[in-house]
This record gives C-alpha cells, sequence and structure tokens, in this order.
C-alpha cells in the first residue's frame, strides 16, 4: 500500500510562511518534501505503512502548531517593550 497526502498550508504574508518553513525545514528533512511558495508552503507525505504516515503527518502538524505560538509569543513579547 502508497499512502500520499499533500498539505496546503497558507499564512498572512510572505515573510511570516518563510520563518515557519524554515522553522520546520530541519525536522522534515527525509520524511517531508516542502516547497514554498510566497506565503503558501506545500507538504508532501508518503510512506508505505499507514502508522508511519500517521506518525509524520502527526509530528508536522505538532511542530507546525509549535512554530505558530512561538511566532506569536516573540511578537507579543517585542510589541511590549
Amino acid at each position: 500500500m502508497n499512502i500520499k497526502s499533500n498539505i496546503k498550508l497558507e499564512y498572512k504574508d510572505q515573510e511570516y510562511s518563510k520563518i515557519v518553513f524554515k522553522s520546520l525545514e530541519v525536522d522534515n528533512e527525509g520524511f517531508v518534501e516542502s516547497s514554498i511558495n510566497e506565503n503558501v508552503i506545500n507538504f508532501k507525505i508518503e510512506s508505505d505503512k499507514l502508522g508511519s504516515f500517521l506518525a509524520t503527518a502527526d509530528d508536522l502538524i505538532a511542530s507546525e502548531i509549535l512554530a505558530e505560538t512561538l511566532i506569536k509569543n516573540t511578537a507579543e513579547n517585542i510589541s511590549k517593550k
């Protein structure tokens, strides 16, 4: 069985998408193909095993949520100063 998925994430602007892309790039190497086009990041996941596919997708989503949280908190802390 070959399982494939494309996940497309759209951000408010190109700078924000670049920050997220670079944050996730290292962790995704070898597991997820990713590309960026302006404010949109495309992720491609492919696996022969459902368990591996689901674990990869879960890791990607959790890492993306963490990256967004860090960016938001950093921006809030900077604006308070």
